[in-house]
């Protein structure tokens, strides 16, 4: 990621899609702080909004997006109640798949940071399918 704080984590302004999602009491683990599982819920809201809500049909028709990668990273512990923000942004865009680097960030603090790959795919024949030249043009402007 290519714009950090002094700690060396990424900036919340770093992302151009951003949205937000609510810390609920039964995400919280036996320790009392949001249970690592919770993350990759949280990554996947990044994801969606980016993927569905961006205002452009990115699928096409018969398309469908897999998840075929999630890479990780925790940098501290967050505790309910409150919310996070996660910043989503295109790394890369291939034929089929697209790379998404994403953090999430609570009380402007980035408290985890991942990758995340999707394909697109056909849901008749479940093989991966281009991007359209519409979709590939979105994702490359989004590209930083």
């Amino acid at each position: 990621m290519s714009h950090r704080t002094s700690n060396g984590a990424p900036a919340p302004e770093n992302f151009p899609f951003r949205t937000r999602d609510k810390l609920r009491y039964g995400d919280t683990d036996r320790q009392g702080h949001v249970n690592n599982a919770v993350f990759a819920t949280f990554l996947e809201t990044g994801r969606v909004d980016m993927l569905i809500g961006g205002g452009v049909d990115l699928m096409g028709p018969n398309g469908a997006f897999v998840l075929a990668r999630l890479v990780l990273d925790f940098r501290r512990e967050v505790n309910w109640p409150g919310e996070v923000e996660i910043g989503t942004r295109v790394a890369a865009v291939g034929r089929s798949s697209l790379r998404l680097e994403q953090a999430v960030f609570h009380n402007g603090e980035c408290v985890a940071s991942g990758e995340s790959t999707v394909v697109l795919t056909d849901v008749t024949t479940r093989r991966s399918k281009p991007f359209s030249e519409e979709a590939r043009a979105f994702l490359e402007g989004s590209k930083n």
